[in-house]
C-alpha cells in the first residue's frame, strides 16, 4: 500500500467480518479501509495491517475522544489480519471478529475481491466441519490434540461410500482454525463439488507445531510481515524465510511423527477413508508448505498428491534424490502470489517438465503472501486431486 492521489469515494460500508451491529471498520468501492476507535484517554492510536495490507494507518483524535483514519491507499483484495497499537500496547479492534494469526488472536478485515464467487456461501449442498480430538503420546497432550475435519456433502447419507483425504496445513502463527475460518476451504470445496469441478474428498486440518524444541516467545526470522522467500530455493518457513523450520519455534520432525503415526491412523479408523497412498494428498501454505515438502518426500508410501502454496517447490534434485518419485507421485502443484516470486516458480515448472515430470505452477494475480493467494491456490489444486 503506497500513497496515492486518488480521490477517496465516500461510499464506505461495514466490513463483512464486523461484530454484529458494529459499523467500523469500513471498506469503500476502491478498497480503502476506514477505522474508528473510541479511546478518549489515549495519546496515540495506530492500525498495523498484516501481510496483504502492507502498511499501517495512524488515526487522528477528534474532540469527542474518538480516533479515526483512512488507509493511504487501496488494500489488496481478500482477508487481512490487523491489530491496534494504543500508547505502545497491542490490542484488537472491538468492532471486528478475531482470527488466530501471528501466534495471537488478531482482528480481521475482508476487502471484497472481484472473483470472490468461488469462496462465497451459496445455496448448494454443504459439507460439514467438525472438531475432533486425537490421542498423541509424542506431545504428551493432557487429553488429546485437536484437528478439524471437512466431510463433503452427502457423507452422512451414504454410509457405505469411502473418500480420499487431503491433509491441509496452515502457515506459521496460525492454527487448525485457519483454513476453514480465514480461508473458507469448506465453502471452496462445496462450490467446486456442486459445479462438478472437483471430486468429493475429506480434508483434515490440524495444528502444525509441537512444543518439542520450541523456546518460549520465539518466532521465525523476518517477523510476521515479511514476504515469502524465493520459492525455487526450497520451502518457505512461515511468513518469510526458506528451508526447514528453524530450532526455537517448532519441531518439524516431531510434527511429522504426530501426523504420520498418530493423526493419519486416527482419521482412517474414525472416518470412511480410502486408506491407501493413491487416495491421500498433502498440501500447505507457507510453513505448511515446508512441512508438506519434507514429509511427503520422506513418505511417498503414504502420499501421492503434493501441493505447496507460497511454500517452495519440488525441484529436479528432489525428484532425482527421492526413490520411486516418478512412479508414486501423481500430482505436483506449486503456487504463489504475483507479488512474491513467480519468475522462479515458473522456471522451476519448466525444469520439471524438461525431465518429464508433469506439474502445475499457478500464480495468483495481484496478491502477495496472503489468504487470497491461498484460497485461489486451493481452488486450482482441488480439481487435480484423485482424478484417474
Amino acid at each position: 500500500m503506497g500513497q496515492t492521489n486518488q480521490t477517496v469515494l465516500e461510499d464506505f460500508k461495514p466490513s463483512s467480518l464486523n461484530q454484529p451491529c458494529q459499523q467500523f471498520p469500513q471498506v469503500n468501492s476502491q478498497r480503502y479501509a476506514r477505522f474508528r476507535i473510541v479511546a478518549p484517554q489515549a495519546q496515540n492510536v495506530h492500525v498495523t495491517l498484516g501481510l496483504g495490507g502492507r502498511g499501517g494507518t495512524t488515526l487522528i483524535k477528534g474532540e469527542d475522544g474518538v480516533w479515526t483514519g483512512t488507509t493511504e491507499g487501496p488494500l489488496d483484495e481478500g482477508f487481512h489480519y490487523y491489530h491496534l497499537t494504543i500508547d505502545g500496547g497491542t490490542f484488537n479492534d472491538p468492532g471486528t471478529l478475531n482470527f488466530y494469526g501471528s501466534t495471537r488472536w488478531e482482528s480481521g478485515i475482508e476487502i471484497p475481491a472481484h472473483d470472490a464467487d468461488f469462496y462465497t456461501l451459496k445455496d448448494v449442498p454443504h459439507g460439514r466441519i467438525q472438531g475432533v480430538l486425537f490421542p498423541s503420546r509424542l506431545t504428551n497432550a493432557v487429553i488429546a490434540r485437536p484437528a478439524y475435519v471437512y466431510t463433503p456433502p452427502n457423507y452422512d447419507k451414504d454410509t457405505k461410500k469411502r473418500y480420499p483425504v487431503l491433509y491441509l496445513q496452515h502457515g506459521w502463527g496460525e492454527n487448525e482454525y485457519a483454513w476453514w475460518n480465514q480461508g473458507g476451504a469448506n465453502l471452496i470445496m462445496d462450490n467446486l463439488i456442486a459445479e462438478g469441478k472437483a471430486k468429493p474428498f475429506i480434508i483434515v486440518m490440524t495444528y502444525g507445531l509441537t512444543n518439542e524444541g520450541r523456546r518460549p516467545g520465539s518466532r521465525p526470522p523476518g517477523g510476521t510481515n515479511s514476504i515469502a522467500a524465493n520459492p525455487t530455493n526450497g520451502p518457505a518457513r512461515g511468513p518469510g524465510g526458506r528451508g526447514s523450520l528453524p530450532p526455537g519455534f517448532g519441531n518439524n520432525a516431531a510434527f511429522e511423527t504426530v501426523l504420520v503415526n498418530e493423526l493419519i491412523p486416527y482419521i482412517d479408523a474414525n472416518f470412511r477413508t480410502l486408506a491407501d497412498q493413491p487416495h491421500r494428498a498433502m498440501a500447505g501454505l507457507s510453513m505448511g508448505g515446508a512441512e508438506t515438502h519434507s514429509i511427503t518426500l520422506k513418505h511417498l508410501d503414504l502420499f501421492s498428491h503434493i501441493g505447496l502454496f507460497s511454500g517452495g517447490v519440488i525441484t529436479t534434485n528432489d525428484v532425482n534424490n527421492t526413490p520411486d518419485f516418478r512412479k508414486k507421485v501423481k500430482v505436483v502443484f506449486a503456487s504463489c502470489g504475483s507479488r512474491e516470486n513467480p519468475g522462479n516458480l515458473n522456471a522451476n515448472h519448466d525444469a520439471l517438465e524438461s525431465i518429464g515430470i508433469r506439474n502445475t505452477a499457478y500464480v495468483s494475480q495481484d496478491t502477495a503472501h496472503e489468504f487470497l493467494t491461498w484460497r485461489r491456490s486451493l481452488r486450482e489444486f482441488a480439481p487435480l486431486l484423485f482424478v484417474k
